[in-house]
């Protein structure tokens, strides 16, 4: 039996493997147009990536290593160009273009397909790649190495496009991916379920765009630019993952039946023509659940369907009978995918009455260091329980879950049939009832009425709006959400009629389900759980509080309570410190009050202010009163003085100064005793013990620095080849220079590291004191201050400047402009003479209308 293969890569060498294996006699020639056979084809994004090191990690095996295993002849470089089943021969081109024919006794049409190349302008440019063969990844690499490749847009969120998206990232590269359709992987998840994927893609840093086709790539010599119907986008290489279409065009002629370019096969995989074959990404095979046509472009396919297919051609096995369009892909280092079966939506339009259930479980013990998540979403005949789909992500082994569902949707089973089912446990592997037992236990509860859910789906459609959404989280997490602590529910809920209809909602849907089991119990008859909870959810619940007037928030932020804009009428509360400092009795007070008037958390502020979080607008007042008893403040907001803070000062090996001391009197005397006198906009102080600025003075509308200035006796210089003065300065400005130290004054820091290093006491301390520094700001519009030009020798004299600037401030700044903003109008040198020699008439300046212009 002579047998003639078109194509050698999964499917052909497959079969002509078997081929052999089943009848040694059996003359078997492979045909195969590319230089490479039997390659991964699979693994070609991941030599992109650098996963698989080297091209010839792609290469499973070569022509003469293959004919030496199999014995089945291969030879390379020659492309079919048409087939006469009535002379049972093939017309064959070699590389040269000399044309032969070549005589079967039975033809195996195993040609594959080749990529969907849009015919858009720019397509040829250097620099666009389609990822088909291991040329092309070889070719791919390379230029990303040689042009020093930054950016790249992938065409098609399939999942050839989205492995080779995800092995760019992993080269460093910014990724742009963009697909014609609504969804990623179309046709393989649900839309909900391709949108949790989306969203954990763009987390990671890749930009998604749907709905959004190509329509040209621009460049001059080499890409540079996609262009799209939704704009375009800058790209230093483009990949067309587009898509495949089956490498069938020489077969227009030939009589076989075939059906949008793949030729039709039966479970044989014999065509319409006599003892002639078709198999792999060029065939039509059937759904193995509803016995309907599927093009099933995937190695595994190929390579089953050819043995199969071998097998029948000796009379041996029944044949291939259908895929299921199982898949799985490494999306991300911490996200896979599994599917198997018909989708909800493939289900109904195949006729099916089914119901579908998306949960969340753990993939192993919860307690075990690398503990995931599994998101699994099954479908299943609703009147039999009987398992048609399964859709998986997760960080772990989807390929697990999937292969279990693809052993029971091939074995008929339904839900109950894996009920019981002794799946391997221990910690590292599974949990104790393996997740996908529990998925089906979720989905026979949902079946049998005893789970009453809303679906992803149906929630972002409304299908919620009437609900009251019940929090059943650990803690507190859905703003504006009632909080359920489950553990307390021994009774109906108060205030909640038993007919109100209410949306369950806890982190993944286990808490849910309890608290609706709960409440039915207890006469409840219109509860909801939503699947999957706020893990897969964006869970948004309308505030029905009051609005408060502008007016009001306004009054309310000059006390020091900063509104939440998730509710509007919970506010943040700042409580004010003495610089960070809190007696133990008075850190007590505070976490009382946050348990007994807000959320229970608290927060510091980069102003050393503590906030309590989530108080409702009602209960502010309360929460004042309590801390008042305490000698508690707050406050921290609007166009005055704000608290003052500091360094660690003299705890600190560098600190000059007490910061703490100086602070706590500066904060005395102008946070607290000018705290209702108005400023044009806020005014911060800040006061650093040495010029290493860990508090950034100088970025505060006013800024201290303790300073030590050296001086220097060059009578006692000795002109040391290793200086100690020199090697202390940690800016590098002490240096020998003909033979003696000098500093350079002008760039000295004064931060006195150098004084009393040199052992003959060559350099000793001239002065101590302060530099003060003014219209320095942080935000928007980052401003560094300028320091005024005199020491300042003692605290008296600091505190008399602050007060200077305070009131010049008030006086002369216009309101809405920071100091930096008056600085900069009047001039520095302006400024500096009256805050060092001008007197202020200060009864004057704070009998001053001054309107602030402070937000926060």
């Amino acid at each position: 039996m002579k047998y003639v293969i078109l194509g050698g890569v999964a499917a052909g060498t497959k079969a002509a493997a078997k081929l052999k294996r089943c009848d040694r006699t059996a003359d078997v020639k492979v045909y195969t147009k590319g230089t490479d056979i039997s390659y991964a084809g699979c693994g070609l994004p991941y030599y992109i990536g650098g996963d698989i090191p080297n091209r010839e990690g792609l290469i499973v095996n070569t022509p003469k290593r293959y004919s030496g295993l199999t014995g089945a002849e291969v030879f390379t470089g020659f492309e079919a160009t048409g087939i006469d089943s009535a002379s049972k021969t093939v017309s064959l081109k070699n590389g040269s273009g000399e044309a032969f024919t070549e005589a079967y006794d039975k033809l195996i049409i195993a040609t594959g397909a080749v990529p969907f190349v849009p015919y858009v302008e720019g397509r040829e440019l250097p620099g666009v790649f389609c990822v088909r063969t291991p040329d092309d990844a070889v070719a791919t690499r390379a230029y990303i190495d040689e042009h020093k490749c930054q950016k790249a847009v992938v065409c098609g969120a399939g999942f050839i496009g989205l492995e080779v998206a995800e092995n760019l990232m992993a080269q460093g590269l910014q990724v742009t991916v963009i697909d014609a359709a609504p969804q990623i992987m179309p046709n393989a998840f649900d839309e909900e379920m391709a949108d949790y994927a989306k969203k954990q893609l763009r987390l990671a840093g890749m930009r998604i765009l749907t709905s959004t086709s190509l329509t040209g790539i621009e460049g001059n010599g080499k890409a540079k630019k996609v262009v799209t119907d939704n704009g375009a986008f800058d790209a230093d290489m483009v990949i067309l993952a587009i898509g495949v279409r089956p490498a069938t065009g020489f077969l227009a002629d030939s009589g076989l039946e075939m059906f949008k370019g793949t030729i039709l096969v039966d479970e044989h995989l014999q065509t319409n023509l006599p003892d002639i074959y078709a198999v792999g990404d060029c065939a039509m095979v059937k759904n193995a659940i509803t016995g309907q046509g599927q093009w099933s472009a995937m190695g595994s396919t190929a390579n089953l369907a050819a043995r199969a297919m071998a097998k029948s051609i000796n009379g041996e096995g029944t044949g291939y009978k259908g895929c299921l369009g199982t898949g799985v892909v490494r999306l991300l280092p911490t996200l896979n995918a599994g599917r198997t079966g018909l989708t909800e939506v493939q289900a109904k339009a195949a006729g099916y009455a089914s119901t579908s259930v998306i949960c969340v479980l753990d993939d192993k013990a919860h307690y075990y260091p690398d503990a995931s998540s599994f998101i699994i979403k099954l479908t299943a005949e609703t009147t039999t329980g009987k398992l048609l789909g399964l859709q998986v992500f997760g960080a772990g082994a989807v390929d697990k879950m999937t292969d279990i569902a693809v052993v029971g949707i091939s074995q008929g089973m339904g839900l109950s049939d894996f009920d019981t089912l002794d799946f391997a446990y221990a910690p590292p592997f599974s949990t104790a009832i393996h997740p996908f037992v529990t998925a089906c236990y979720i989905l026979e509860n949902k079946l049998d009425g005893l789970f009453d859910t809303i679906s992803p789906s149906d929630y972002t459609k409304g299908a919620a709006k009437g609900y009251t959404v019940l929090d059943v989280q650990p803690a507190a997490s859905i703003p504006n959400a009632r909080w359920i602590d489950l553990s307390t529910v021994n009774g109906p809920l108060d205030g909640l009629d038993k007919d109100a209809k209410l949306l369950l909602v806890c982190a993944k849907g286990k808490r849910g389900y309890f608290l609706q089991n709960r409440l039915k119990a207890f006469g409840y008859t219109n509860t909801k759980v939503l699947e999957g909870g706020a893990f897969f959810n964006e869970v948004k619940v309308p505030r029905d509080g009051r609005k408060l007037s502008a007016e009001e928030i306004k009054r309310v932020k000059g006390l020091g309570c900063l509104q939440d804009k998730r509710y509007g009428d919970v506010f943040n509360v700042r409580v004010i410190t003495r610089n960070g400092k809190l007696t133990t009795d008075e850190q007590i007070k505070i976490a009382e009050a946050a348990e007994k008037f807000g959320s229970g958390e608290i927060t510091m502020t980069t102003r050393l202010t503590l906030e309590i979080q989530g108080v409702n607008y009602d209960k502010l007042e309360p929460l004042f009163a309590f801390l008042k008893e305490a000698g508690l403040e707050t406050g921290g907001t609007g166009s005055k003085v704000r608290p003052v803070v500091s360094c660690k000062g003299t705890t600190c090996q560098y600190g000059l100064i007490d910061t703490f001391a100086l602070s706590e009197k500066l904060h005395e005397l102008y946070y607290t005793g000018y705290h209702d006198v108005s400023l044009p906009h806020k005014f911060k102080i800040a006061v650093g013990g040495c010029p290493n600025n860990c508090v950034k003075p100088d970025l505060n509308d006013l800024g201290i620095i303790g300073q030590r200035q050296p001086e220097i006796d060059l009578s006692k210089c000795k002109g040391c080849k290793i200086c100690k003065v020199q090697n202390s300065c940690p800016i590098k400005v002490a240096e020998l220079t003909d033979g003696k130290l000098r500093i350079a004054q002008e760039k000295c820091n004064h931060c006195g590291r150098c004084i009393e290093q040199c052992p003959f006491g060559a350099v000793t301390e001239a002065m101590t004191g302060y530099k003060v520094y003014i219209g320095g700001r942080w935000g928007k519009k980052v401003a560094e201050g300028r320091a005024l030009g005199r020491l300042f020798t003692s605290e008296e004299e600091v505190i008399g400047v602050v007060e200077r600037a305070i009131l010049f401030f008030r006086d002369e700044g216009i309101s809405g402009e920071r100091f930096a903003d008056t600085i900069a109008r009047l001039g520095f040198d302006y400024v500096q003479d009256k805050l060092l020699n001008s007197k202020l008439d200060k009864k004057q300046i704070l009998e001053k209308n001054v309107v602030g212009g402070a937000t926060c």
